[in-house]
């Protein structure tokens, strides 16, 4: 499904802030309340809009440490296998298939060193794993959360 320019700008708006209600969407893309609302009940029918959610700081959390940790498989391990046994994993913020030498990368939040170490030698026991290489985050430069598209 290929959203038009006017559904593009909903999105986007809800993206920013979820909580904006259809009035303030409508104002900004120039339609009433109720035809925002029409439209954002389609997109979410065709499956355009998945759901809600709020972003919330990790550090609020607790969690003071990030980092990524590539991961390399055995031969033949299918990637639902990879998610099945990542999914246990509370500190897993995201985990991708990858192109390259890895076969997947992960974004892990920790509350300290020790704790991304721990969280760190679990994964590289998981049975399927032969080696893992990680790399912290020293300072995020950069993070999108709205759905805009890529510049044509």
């Amino acid at each position: 499904m290929r959203l038009n320019d006017l559904d593009e700008r909903i999105v986007h708006a809800l993206a920013e802030d979820a909580r904006r209600s259809y009035a303030d969407i409508g104002a900004i893309v120039g339609l009433s309340a109720p035809a925002v609302k029409r439209r954002v009940d389609r997109l979410r029918a065709e499956g355009a809009i998945t759901g809600f959610t709020v972003r919330v700081d990790p550090a609020a959390l607790g969690w003071e440490t990030e980092g990524f940790i590539e991961i390399y498989c055995s031969r033949n391990t299918s990637p639902d296998a990879i998610k099945q046994g990542l999914a246990r994993y509370p500190e897993i913020a995201s985990a991708s298939t990858v192109t390259g030498e890895a076969d997947a990368v992960v974004q892990v939040f920790a509350a300290d060193m020790r704790h991304f170490e721990q969280v760190l030698e679990r994964i590289a026991g998981e049975p399927y794993v032969e080696r893992t290489k990680s790399v912290l985050v020293l300072s995020p430069l950069l993070r999108r959360y709205a759905a805009e598209a890529p510049p044509a």
